[in-house]
């Protein structure tokens, strides 16, 4: 089976395509698209042929078109760019790919502002989660760009940013972009755009650049946290923090828990130094979801998935299978808690537990011992006039 995949921009097709291209729709058994693809091309397609809205479940449209030899596809600006080129190489890696692309919206974007784009961070958003894009701005990058949706509008992305402090952007919004007698560019601050009434007409995309750096701490003091009940005690000293963070070997794992967050010290932290891993973060007190929120808009670390309730009454399979889990608290059940992250926790995983106490280190050590995990390292730290603590680390072979 054969697929021509042609990227196009919003501009009807006043002018016939390429030679080859044009070959292409002659021979095609069958054609493929979405509806405003079809609008766009419908007059050059042979008639009494076949059209296949793209739609999901996607999987259903390209099953339908198995029984053709040849299907052209047409697709906005450049199809293996968060396009419809991957998808077929993923349902059907047998079949023969000819791609002829055209400038993406983001690249449209760029020319129409005389942007140089080649420190650009690309993301896309469309019917995609924040996860990506909130990575890109804890890092600071220089430069986003956005690929939007029907409710990741740029007014929806503007809140986002303004609720976790990232107003250091500028904002560039093309709408339409590649036609002629629709496309519009409009610049404005992430204040503007979250307060603006009405939304940029569709299909829209965003550039992002920095106009200031925000500061991004290596350790953040204990006392810039929301702290519960004003208790200075009952959050993971930073030198501690740091430590366990290190033991917990974070560098390309893909899902954190961490397991009585309290005031989401460790999480936020996690977030700051590793943004594209997932963070599941639990605790017992609902109390803490308001300090653990506040904490998290303070350091501009979105994201973090919070999960109020006892672990051991939880479904652990609901979450995504951890690689990495910290215990900061255990309510005197760590034996039975240790046994049921093992169960879920993926081969060559770690976990990493903080012993305030004799008791609580032996118990550990047993926990780890029942469950057939491993003991890699145990280091031993004081911090000021507080107890010694003993940052333990048992690791799934």
């Amino acid at each position: 089976m054969k697929y021509t995949i042609v990227g196009i921009s919003d501009r009807l097709q006043d002018e016939p395509f390429v030679a080859a291209i044009m070959q292409a729709i002659h021979d095609a058994d069958a054609y493929c698209g979405g509806k405003r693809h079809y609008e766009l091309v419908n007059r050059l397609l042979k008639p009494d042929t076949p059209w296949r809205d793209i739609k999901v479940p996607i999987r259903e449209v390209f099953e339908s078109l198995s029984c053709y030899r040849q299907v052209v596809v047409f697709a906005s600006g450049d199809p293996f760019f968060y396009g419809i080129g991957q998808t077929i190489q993923r349902l059907q890696p047998e079949a023969e790919i000819t791609v002829y692309p055209t400038f993406n919206s983001l690249q449209q974007l760029a020319h129409r502002l005389l942007l140089p784009y080649q420190e650009m961070r690309a993301v896309s958003l469309t019917g995609r989660p924040w996860t990506m894009f909130d990575a890109a701005l804890v890092r600071g990058e220089k430069l986003i760009g956005v690929l939007t949706d029907h409710r990741k509008t740029p007014r929806a992305i503007a809140q986002h940013m303004m609720d976790y402090g990232y107003n250091n952007y500028l904002m560039y919004v093309g709408e339409t972009m590649g036609n002629p007698m629709s496309e519009r560019v409009t610049t404005c601050t992430i204040e503007q755009a979250a307060e603006r009434s009405e939304e940029f007409a569709t299909p829209n995309c965003l550039f992002l650049q920095r106009k200031s750096l925000r500061k991004r701490l290596f350790g953040i003091p204990e006392s810039d946290f929301a702290l519960l009940n004003g208790r200075s005690k009952m959050i993971t000293k930073m030198p501690i923090r740091l430590l366990t963070i290190s033991m917990l070997d974070l560098c390309g794992r893909k899902s954190f828990w961490d397991i009585g967050f309290c005031t989401g010290s460790v999480s936020v932290e996690v977030r700051m130094q590793y943004p594209e891993i997932e963070i599941n973060s639990f605790e017992q007190r609902p109390e803490c979801l308001d300090i653990i929120q506040e904490n998290c808009k303070r350091h501009g670390t979105p994201g973090i998935q919070t999960h109020i309730g006892d672990f051991l009454e939880m479904n652990l399979q609901d979450f995504s299978a951890p690689d990495a889990v910290f215990i900061g608290g255990h309510g005197g059940r760590l034996i039975e808690m240790v046994d049921n992250i093992q169960k879920v926790l993926e081969p060559g995983g770690v976990i990493v537990f903080n012993a305030v106490s004799r008791e609580s280190q032996e118990t550990f050590a047993q926990a780890i011992a029942r469950t057939g995990l491993t003991m890699q390292n145990t280091t031993h730290i004081v911090i000021d006039e507080f107890n010694p603590i003993k940052i333990m680390k048992a690791v799934k072979e």
